[in-house]
């Protein structure tokens, strides 16, 4: 992608300080077409958080971490620490899939569907309750200190710190489970750790939202610095068409622009007011830009105005304003669609014939083997059940591999849903049927109340086979 680049010119009297301090960006309220698919998009995310952990699923609650027992609950699925390569693949395709909607469509998870956007936006319209539209927050915070003004500071942050912290305990009820962790709040019985990361998480967001706002986008985010990587000239920004708006200008409703030698812009910095980061987008395509499209719905809105045809800011590419065709036929974009849908398939297919059993056999290590009455020769073995269903199964066990194997307990196992039963286990080969002093058996465990099975493989120690030499 290219971007504009501004010579500077030897007179120019500006000084750019990269240590300055920020300048408080006072954003107007404003109402359109992608203003309302924000809504659209950001709310169900919004409701989503704060509802999920009320709905149970099996018993449990519909996503759950549970540290203290390693499982974790995803609505009808349950995981253990052995599945987090699960957990991996899921990280690398939710990548793919942002660098292949990226490359599609530009930044507009920014700008639609990221949690600071959405509750960076929750706090602007608390703001704009509290201490009114933009010119009335620009002089509120230029007047004196008085009743009324501290009223309004008060409401403000009273309604940021409140939804922090119920954002807070929202995050923490993911890990502790919201019905236990209201019941021993309400019983003050909340461990310290719970208190603190409450806590945490509650200032998190009361800074991250309230204050900081557009500088976790432009300094704290490594998305907004790595997004040209996937750029090209036809992915989808948002730009101005220079060559309709330009020259800029003030100008009466009934006059014509061309009689003036102007262009379609009125320089009425409407894209500027209303951009989350301050930028104007005027100036070409820049970092800061997260996609929102608050600008183009109000240059829409002036151009309604005074009778001029929309989309002077538009979503568009850069081959469409030099007016070329779209195309999707991009290297990179296949590369990255072909490798998504790889990678999903393979992910599906492993969710899809996953067994919730799992078995796990070590063997003792006190002593090599024993021998016992009848010529036999006896191993020790402690097995490990993982029942990963949601529901109590019974196991069998059975071990292969040898000739007139016989082990002990040889009885039916069984492991209540999510549980792990720990079993000894003596495993006996007559000396005949040993060919080596170490041989390779099998542990099966089959599921009488279901068809899972697993397996592990172990060994068997004995004394040298007569007539054999190590």
């Amino acid at each position: 992608m290219i971007i504009p680049v501004h010579e500077i010119e030897d007179d120019d009297s500006r000084v750019f300080n990269l240590y300055e301090k920020r300048e408080k960006i006072y954003t107007r309220k404003i109402e359109g077409f992608y203003q309302l698919l924000r809504a659209f998009t950001g709310w169900p995310l919004l409701l989503g958080y704060f509802f999920i952990p009320w709905l149970t699923v099996n018993d449990h609650q519909a996503i759950l971490f549970d540290l203290p027992l390693r499982q974790f609950h995803i609505f009808w699925l349950t995981f253990w620490p052995q599945d987090f390569s699960l957990l991996a693949w899921a990280l690398v395709i939710a990548a793919f899939l942002l660098f292949f909607v990226t490359t599609l469509f530009g930044r507009v998870w920014c700008g639609y569907s990221c949690p600071q956007t959405v509750w960076t936006a929750i706090f602007m319209w608390m703001e704009q309750v509290a201490e009114g539209d933009r010119h009335q927050r620009i002089n509120l915070d230029q007047a004196p200190w008085s009743v009324s003004k501290g009223f309004k500071r008060f409401a403000k942050h009273g309604m940021w710190l409140g939804f922090a912290a119920l954002t807070g305990v929202t995050f923490i009820s993911y890990f502790y489970g919201v019905k236990p962790l209201l019941i021993d709040a309400y019983n003050l019985q909340l461990p310290l750790a719970a208190v603190f990361w409450i806590g945490f998480f509650t200032a998190a967001t009361y800074i991250n939202a309230g204050w900081m706002r557009e500088q976790v986008c432009m300094y704290m985010c490594p998305y907004a610095r790595f997004q040209a990587a996937m750029f090209d000239s036809d992915t989808l920004i948002v730009s101005y068409d220079a060559k309709r708006g330009e020259a800029r200008g003030p100008r009466k409703r009934s006059a014509e622009p061309a009689e003036l030698g102007l262009g379609d812009c009125i320089d009425c910095t409407m894209c500027v007011q209303v951009c989350p980061t301050g930028i104007d987008i005027r100036n070409g395509l820049q970092h800061e830009c997260i996609n929102c499209a608050a600008c183009v719905d109000a240059c829409n809105g002036i151009m309604d105005k005074m009778g001029y045809d929309s989309g002077l800011i538009s979503y568009t590419t850069e081959h469409q304003l030099a007016g070329n065709k779209w195309t999707w036929k991009r290297p990179k974009l296949i590369g990255y669609g072909l490798a998504l849908i790889v990678m999903m398939a393979l992910f599906a297919s492993t969710l899809i014939t996953r067994v919730p059993l799992e078995l796990d056999v070590m063997r003792s290590r006190a002593q090599l083997y024993q021998e016992v009455a009848g010529g036999r020769i006896q191993n020790t073995y402690t097995v490990k059940v993982l029942n990963k269903d949601t529901v109590d199964g019974e196991y069998k066990l059975t071990v292969l591999g040898i000739d007139n194997l016989e082990w002990m307990p040889s009885r039916t196992i069984f492991v209540e849903a999510g549980g792990i039963a720990e079993i000894p286990m003596t495993v006996l080969v007559d000396t005949d049927s040993l060919g080596s002093v170490n041989t390779d058996i099998e542990f099966e465990v089959i599921s009488l109340t279901g068809s899972a099975r697993a397996v592990s493989e172990s060994r068997f120690l004995g004394p040298v086979p007569a007539g054999k030499r190590l």
